[in-house]
């Protein structure tokens, strides 16, 4: 078991890894709209922050030896499932022609008030 931690996604603001390398997979925690560089947290229309979390997964996927191609499942909390349509298109913006499976989870209230949050399974490369 390998933990895996980079500067270019957002520090863990908890008792957790940003991701966990078992075999030949990777297990991403959830990631919010947090910039990296600046801390800003939840800011942006539900697109941009789900531009913004799908960059932090993708961040903590190349750091683990693996990319958003590479992704198998993937785990879409939402804080209104009325903003589905916005997270689902920029969800496809970034993914393209990739069509990991997934799951959505209507919540309410998100940490730092974001409005969206990812987990991500993939294999390596």
């Amino acid at each position: 078991m390998r933990i895996i931690s980079t500067a270019d996604a957002p520090s863990p603001a908890g008792h957790y890894s940003q991701a966990i390398v078992y075999g030949d997979t990777v297990y991403v925690s959830g990631q919010l709209a947090v910039d990296p560089v600046t801390g800003e947290k939840g800011m942006g229309s539900i697109e941009e922050q789900t531009r913004l979390t799908l960059r932090n997964v993708e961040q903590v996927l190349l750091s683990a030896g693996s990319d958003l191609s590479h992704v198998i499942k993937t785990t879409v909390y939402v804080s209104d499932i009325e903003l589905w349509g916005g997270v689902n298109q920029a969800y496809a913006e970034v993914f393209g022609d990739h069509r990991p499976a997934r799951a959505v989870v209507p919540s309410r209230d998100l940490h730092y008030g974001c409005l969206v949050e990812i987990e991500a399974i993939a294999a390596l490369r």
